[in-house]
């Protein structure tokens, strides 16, 4: 059996998509001759002359062909000598970017052109980050109308270099520079005599050879639940595809979320029975006893998945109207569909550069981190780890249209949930367990080392019996959802101990609303000249340390002589001094 490729193309408008895959399809013989004969039929209607015009092959929309530009997604089927393909030929205009994600969603590698003349653009920039987004993995650059350039190696060069810069951030785990013509057919299907420079394969042999697939085999078995198929009261089967692993009649599966055991009665592959089945099957399971499981569980051998409400992601924003904190929509998380609000806005993802810039509200095309919560638990995972349970869509819930497509990145716990969990084991009974009064202390000061003196903080109070957590507001990660988590282990009778960038003073007043009594500053100067200025204002913040004075292990000793009659006594606290 031969192995499919699935992969699209993508590039700004007029850099040819078209016209490569049309011509790829033409060279190789791959058209049926009436195909054939309408193609150059058509072609002597086109803007070539009488030429054949090989974008008529995927272009069929009339508006498309009247403008000379893609609009929708076109899916192309075809077969060689080695593999078999499905190719995806999205649009390049920017306002139909949300059509290229949707192509982007399904492939296993991408061919990215570019204009020789150009060379890498704004739009180049947008796809390339919206595939890695998508969890491609391989890409090609296709240095297209090399042909107008001359077949300027250096030309050529140039845009390889800058391309390969531009995706060193991302974790792509093959990337091919090709130069060709789509029009006149260079280093389309064979080698072309015009670019002796270039050494590797034309685009087909290489697409033919290159290898995308991952064993997912070799991962736990998972499988999300599309629909339960009853024909009669004698069967009944859960239908859905494999996405990871394989499961055999005889094993036992778990079912998420409702926790129950069953083993495996028998396998279906459309209407044949099967012993065993794997990784990518479309399958129908029947299971030796009843359980409860309906559209959008899960089933698994793997106990680890994870069931939440909240979870931070990167998404694209694909509909016309803008988007803030607090909107509601439909959540689509592999089959399973619930309501959502977004919650926060933590970024959105400048294209140019990849550097994040604080914003509260994201418009079309943009890429953005935002926080979610949903109406209620969904089994979920990152999608770095599970693609078909980290990917979602937001529906809107009037139109019904897709707003946004993202990725999960990080599952994120509620404090509100956790307190609705455990109302009798009250915060005072937790603290008298650990013999101790919880407490956070919040380190700050911009270009200090206060993660350092936070972490030899934490060693002193560990070995003298405290229990203590140290955190951090990693990238991605709001100071509001640190002071929340902060708060959480103070509810469980913990030292939080914060090393925090910010020294913004309202940064500090959020945190300190948050957290409430148990919250103490400590301020720390840095220890190379020149930087106290960039250091929290004097006067708000109950410990304050100057490391140019004194060494961390002074420092660290200090602070916990501060705190510690307060670790004991409550009524110590606001006994601060300056060191």
């Amino acid at each position: 059996m031969k192995s499919l490729l699935k992969f699209i193309t993508c590039g700004s408008v007029d850099d040819g998509k078209s016209t490569l895959i049309g011509h790829m399809l033409y060279e190789a013989k791959l058209l049926f001759a009436d195909q054939e004969r309408a193609l150059e039929l058509d072609s002597r209607l086109g803007s070539r002359g009488g030429k054949i015009d090989y974008s008529l092959l995927l272009d069929g929309l009339l508006a498309e062909r009247e403008q000379g530009i893609t609009i929708d997604v076109a899916y192309r089927y075809f077969t060689t000598d080695h593999r078999s393909f499905i190719v995806a030929d999205t649009p390049g205009h920017e306002e139909y970017t949300r059509n290229m994600a949707v192509g982007a969603s399904f492939a296993d590698l991408a061919i990215i052109l570019v204009d020789a003349k150009k060379g890498v653009i704004t739009q180049t920039k947008r796809h390339t980050r919206i595939c890695a987004l998508m969890g491609i993995k391989h890409l090609v650059l296709a240095v297209n109308k090399m042909d107008l350039v001359g077949f300027d190696p250096k030309v050529f060069d140039a845009i390889k270099q800058e391309f390969l810069q531009l995706t060193a951030e991302f974790h792509f785990e093959s990337i091919q520079v090709i130069p060709v013509s789509a029009t006149e057919g260079d280093n389309i299907t064979k080698k072309s005599p015009n670019t002796p420079w270039y050494e590797g394969l034309a685009l087909l042999p290489y697409l033919e050879n290159v290898d995308v697939h991952q064993n997912d085999n070799a991962k736990q078995f998972m499988m999300p639940i599309q629909r339960v198929c009853r024909p009669d009261h004698t069967f009944r089967g859960f239908q859905g595809q494999v996405e990871a692993g394989r499961i055999a009649v005889g094993e036992e599966l778990t079912t998420l979320p409702s926790h129950e055991k069953a083993k495996v009665k028998r396998i279906l592959v459309g209407d044949q029975d099967r012993d065993y089945a794997y990784a990518g099957q479309p399958v129908t399971i029947q299971l030796d006893r009843e359980v409860d499981v309906s559209r959008g569980c899960v089933f698994t051998k793997d106990a680890q998945l994870q069931e939440a409400s909240n979870f931070s992601a990167t998404i694209l924003w694909m509909d016309d109207s803008v988007l803030t904190p607090g909107k509601n929509y439909l959540v689509k998380v592999g089959t399973k569909i619930l309501p959502g609000t977004v919650t926060s806005i933590t970024h959105k993802i400048e294209i140019n550069t990849g550097k994040t810039v604080p914003t509260d509200h994201i418009v079309k095309n943009e890429l953005a981190t935002c926080e979610f919560s949903l109406s209620d638990n969904i089994v979920i995972d990152s999608f770095d780890e599970n693609k078909s349970i980290g990917g979602f869509i937001l529906i809107d819930r009037v139109t019904n249209m897709t707003s946004a497509c993202g990725v999960i990145e990080q599952i994120l716990q509620s404090s509100d949930t956790a307190a609705q969990l455990d109302s009798e084991i009250t915060r005072d009974v937790r603290a008298q367990q650990k013999g101790q009064n919880p407490l956070t202390l919040w380190f700050t000061g911009a270009g200090s080392d206060h993660a350092t003196l936070a972490k030899e903080v934490e060693k002193r109070l560990v070995s003298t019996g405290h229990h203590t957590m140290l955190l951090g507001n990693g990238q991605g990660e709001s100071l509001q959802r640190v002071a929340e988590v902060a708060k959480l282990m103070n509810d469980a009778g913990l030292i939080a101990l914060v090393s925090n960038d910010s020294s913004s003073g309202s940064d500090q007043a959020i945190a300190r609303d948050i957290i409430g009594n148990e919250f103490i500053e400590v301020s720390v100067k840095a220890s190379f000249a020149g930087s106290a200025s960039a250091n929290n204002a004097a006067g708000n913040s109950e410990i304050e340390i100057d490391l140019s004075k004194n060494s961390i292990n002074e420092a660290a000793n200090y602070v916990v002589k501060r705190i510690i009659k307060y670790l004991i006594n409550e009524s110590s606290r606001g006994q601060f001094l300056n060191f």
